[in-house]
């Protein structure tokens, strides 16, 4: 009995050395496919989503990397970065295009490995567009299809079809219509190369390639980068800038209250942060926007009207919070599109417009809300009511003295001993004249000399 007890001890021992190598094994074997989405307009939030995702997926040692699009464009300078991260990305790329991959979408599209679409998709019409709609200058035009050519071009695909998704003047018998720029459908796509497939789902992009027994991982944003991502929003960020002028305003106007300059400071690091820990927000315009405010204070306090100090502090933060929002590198505006210019100049533009307004309307019932009327005197000290200007008490018309110092007509006259401040008529009294008192208002004196 013992001898069985001793021999069923050594198989398990035995099998515990085998059976986690085995399930090591197993785990080694199963590939690990990473799904993101890319289901909203492309912007500094999107190219945000994007790094954080693909850094994910190299933390999760992933094998094969899938994007789920639908998007009808965005900005370029942010489509450019994701491309260029997708180039470099280590493992293949997959973009399921479901429906859409417009604009920006579609040169994002083309920098995956391979290009999968639903029934009904489309892909293509990448002219640059102002935020107005209409197509931006040529230079703008023209970086986009270089970016689409080298793009194409880098996996494989035909570059002079890229490069007719921007272009409308590119003849290309059969494909397009003159004077129109290429938007290909599911079927279209797959025709002239620039899809591997129809599919339905993520799944049967996987199918496709042969991958089984996978492990799928979708990516989502941890509650602190919604959070940031929130505050990535040109619409957001013109409130913001509402928030931070209204709030430097009001603290100016009643020093000590506080409340208005908290107010400005959190929107100050809601704004700031978010566009700094995305790359946007360069050290030198932070410190441009400072110097800013510290103009408009000079101007304020120092140098009372509004000239030179004010309108370059004026100039310098409308400057720096539209800079702030670009991926400009030293004022190179080269990599970014025409609406990513105009979006940020509107939101500022609105966000100071706005506070603007709110200082007009707002500053009228501050003074009459019942916070400024603790620190204000609200009331009128009327004769009527026993106030007087009269400082000093004691009746002096009559009084004799001398000239303490020269009155011109202003000056001093001792009086039983008592210093006061005096004036003449207008008459120039010398020092130690005797004087007599003929009117006493406020906190001083008239007199003139004895004898006239």
């Amino acid at each position: 009995m013992r001898l069985y007890k001793q021999l069923g001890f050594i198989v398990c021992w035995v099998s515990s050395l085998f059976v986690p190598a085995w399930a090591q094994q197993k785990a080694a074997t199963q590939p690990t496919v990473f799904v993101m989405e890319i289901r909203s307009e492309i912007d500094p939030r999107t190219s945000r989503y994007v790094t954080l995702a693909l850094a994910e997926a190299e933390k999760n040692k992933a094998d094969y990397v899938v994007i789920d699009m639908d998007t009808y464009g965005g900005t370029l300078n942010d489509a450019d970065a994701i491309r260029s991260k997708l180039l470099t990305f280590s493992k293949p790329v997959f973009v399921f295009i479901n429906p859409n991959a417009a604009s920006a979408g579609a040169l994002i599209s083309i920098a995956c490995d391979s290009i999968y679409m639903s029934s009904g998709a489309s892909i293509g019409a990448a002219t640059v567009v102002t935020g107005q709609g209409e197509a931006a200058p040529d230079k703008y035009q023209s970086y986009m299809r270089s970016l689409m050519r080298s793009t194409a071009e880098a996996n494989g695909r035909n570059p002079r079809i890229a490069e007719a998704m921007v272009d409308q003047t590119i003849e290309l018998d059969s494909i397009k219509e003159d004077g129109k720029v290429i938007t290909l459908t599911t079927s279209e796509a797959i025709k002239y190369d620039f899809c591997d497939g129809q599919v339905g789902s993520v799944e049967e992009i996987l199918k496709k390639n042969n991958i089984s027994g996978y492990k799928l991982v979708k990516y989502e944003l941890s509650a602190i980068e919604k959070f940031i991502a929130l505050f990535l929003n040109p619409y957001i960020s013109g409130l913001l800038i509402l928030a931070i002028m209204g709030g430097i305003y009001f603290e100016l106007q009643s020093p000590g209250i506080g409340f208005p300059l908290v107010i400005a400071i959190i929107a100050a690091v809601l704004y700031f942060v978010p566009y700094y820990l995305n790359g946007l927000a360069a050290n030198w315009e932070i410190i441009a926007f400072i110097i800013g405010l510290g103009l408009l204070a000079v101007e304020i306090f120092v140098l009372p009207g509004f000239g030179i100090a004010g309108i370059s502090g004026l100039v310098l933060i409308f400057g720096s919070l539209v800079l702030i929002m670009l991926d400009n590198d030293w004022f190179d505006f080269s990599r970014i599109g025409a609406d990513s210019v105009s979006n940020s100049l509107v939101a500022v533009g609105l966000g100071m417009t706005g506070a603007l307004v709110t200082i007009i309307v707002g500053g009228a019932r501050f003074v009459k809300s019942k916070r400024f009327q603790k620190i204000t005197l609200q009331h009128t000290l009327e004769k009527e009511d026993g106030y007087t200007s009269n400082f000093n008490r004691q009746p002096m018309i009559g009084k004799l003295g001398t000239a303490y110092t020269v009155l011109r007509p202003s000056g001093k006259v001792l009086i039983e001993d008592v210093i006061y401040d005096a004036f003449t008529r207008g008459d120039y009294v010398e020092k130690g004249t005797p004087i007599v008192v003929v009117d006493q208002t406020g906190t001083s004196i008239k007199v003139k000399k004895v004898g006239e």
